[in-house]
């Protein structure tokens, strides 16, 4: 079946490819999800992909994805790095935002423990809380907002019970500067490396609680995730943050049936057990 999304972001990764003289000859997809990964011998070229439809203009994410992963990789904290030859971007082609980042040979096979996992992520919040760049003080709650306002036919009649309880839980979110933060750090954006553990994918990034990677810690990966990390946490804001991770879970979903049509059910069937 055609996919629009994955042929349009492919197209922009060649056309940006050819752009700085990259192997384009023996591009390969990677990834083709959220994100379309293309690799161009040494170098992987990252574009929107589902995420289209939740950020008509994905810049400002790619933007601090790089920011952030530079600001780590110059602190020697393991992630995957930007390009600097060629510049890592974004750059433009066919309408789309491309990034450019390092290939990072690893083991995709690997199966990280509750340790290794929680272990490199303080490292991470070690390294980011000097970190100078702007961020959004209200990311996911931000994004939820966005995706109703562009997106409440997609969200099959439950875009007010969404947006009820995002109002609800950015109520009980501690106020403050809060902390740079991973965004979307589940064990999945964790790779194995020759080196050791390597984090991936910071275009999710905010300054929020630190509860709120936690509680993605411990929700894709499990309670002893969380138990392995070497810190606090507020039992009330890690509730109210693994609820509006759920909770922009269910308006996900709806966006991937967007793209992929016969997912729909399983969308309406989260949507229905949340608000349940």
């Amino acid at each position: 079946m055609a996919d629009p999304h994955r042929d349009a972001a492919v197209s922009a990764a060649l056309s940006v490819g050819r752009r700085f003289g990259l192997r384009t000859e023996a591009a390969r997809v990677l990834h083709e999800r959220s994100n379309v990964l293309v690799r161009m011998g040494p170098v992987v070229a990252r574009i929107p992909g589902t995420t289209q439809l939740l950020r008509p203009d994905a810049t400002p994410w790619l933007e601090r994805d790089v920011a952030l992963s530079a600001h780590l990789t110059q602190r020697g904290v393991r992630v995957v790095s930007p390009t600097t030859d060629p510049p890592a971007g974004p750059h433009f082609a066919d309408g789309l935002p491309v990034t450019l980042w390092h290939w990072t040979d690893h083991d995709p096979g690997h199966r990280h423990s509750p340790a290794e996992v929680a272990g490199s992520l303080a490292e991470v919040h070690r390294a980011l809380r000097d970190y100078p760049g702007e961020l959004p003080d209200r990311g996911p709650v931000s994004e939820l907002r966005g995706l109703i306002a562009l997106n409440t036919a997609a969200l099959d009649g439950f875009g007010e019970r969404i947006g009820a309880e995002c109002d609800r839980l950015e109520a009980l979110l501690p106020t403050g500067p809060g902390q740079p933060l991973h965004g979307d750090a589940h064990p999945g954006n964790l790779i194995q490396t020759a080196d050791g553990p390597c984090w991936l994918d910071f275009e999710d990034a905010w300054r929020g609680p630190l509860e709120w990677d936690l509680a993605i810690l411990a929700r894709q990966g499990g309670p002893e995730f969380l138990a392995a990390y070497p810190g606090e946490a507020d039992e009330a804001v890690l509730a109210t943050c693994t609820q509006l991770r759920s909770v922009f879970a269910v308006a996900w979903r709806f966006l991937i049936a967007q793209r992929f049509p016969d997912r729909l059910d399983e969308a309406r069937v989260t949507a229905a057990e949340y608000f349940s």
